[in-house]
């Protein structure tokens, strides 16, 4: 499994490594074979909303060869949903089997077309942002319609990266990976399937 972690100028740093901490862990446990992951994006270096450089693995790959594309939110998704060269890009995986992001990384999906007829959630503040997007906004921290998997606002990173292992392995290496972040708010009722 190759996972591609979209990062941006402007991302929120959290929701970035909440989703990065718990989902790696599918590889450090080696649960499935061949897991591998990539930290992509537009250009050589990035720097977060609060001034975090990071550098980025892969400058523009063909986000379609990898299986899971993630991505982030922050306030700079408001802006780059219009950003054609950027938004190019991100259609790029419209092959990827599962298209995960958090908080308004939903947006991005949205401008990209892939929230049609789907059922998403953001950040509880960007809910009228996604509306025109997609068919439904859930006010939930994971939502899944299909191979679409978004998440709330920030922590809910945390979640949607437990429910992604729970989902792609098993309940019982969500949980060993709940205890290995000492995070005791996880809960499965909260996650919403369509």
């Amino acid at each position: 499994m190759k996972i591609a972690f979209v990062l941006f100028d402007g991302m929120t740093s959290m929701d970035f490594v909440g989703f990065y901490e718990a989902v790696t862990w599918i590889g450090i446990l080696k649960v499935k074979d061949n897991v591998t992951w990539a930290f992509c994006a537009d250009k050589e270096e990035v720097t977060d909303d609060r001034g975090l450089t990071m550098k980025a693995d892969k400058i523009l790959p063909n986000l379609g060869d990898f299986d899971l594309v993630f991505l982030p939110g922050g306030f700079a998704t408001r802006t780059l949903r219009f950003d054609d060269a950027f938004m190019s890009w991100i259609r790029t995986a419209e092959p990827a089997r599962y298209k995960v992001s958090v908080c308004t990384g939903a947006l991005l999906w949205g401008a990209a077309g892939f929230l049609q007829d789907k059922k998403a959630t953001t950040n509880s503040a960007a809910y009228e942002l996604l509306e025109p997007y997609c068919a439904e906004v859930i006010k939930a921290r994971v939502v899944r319609d299909g191979n679409i998997v978004t998440g709330g606002g920030v922590t809910s990173s945390i979640d949607l990266g437990i429910y992604m292992v729970e989902w792609l392995v098993n309940a019982e290496t969500a949980l060993l990976v709940q205890q290995k972040l000492e995070y005791p708010y996880y809960q499965a009722s909260e996650r919403r399937e369509f």
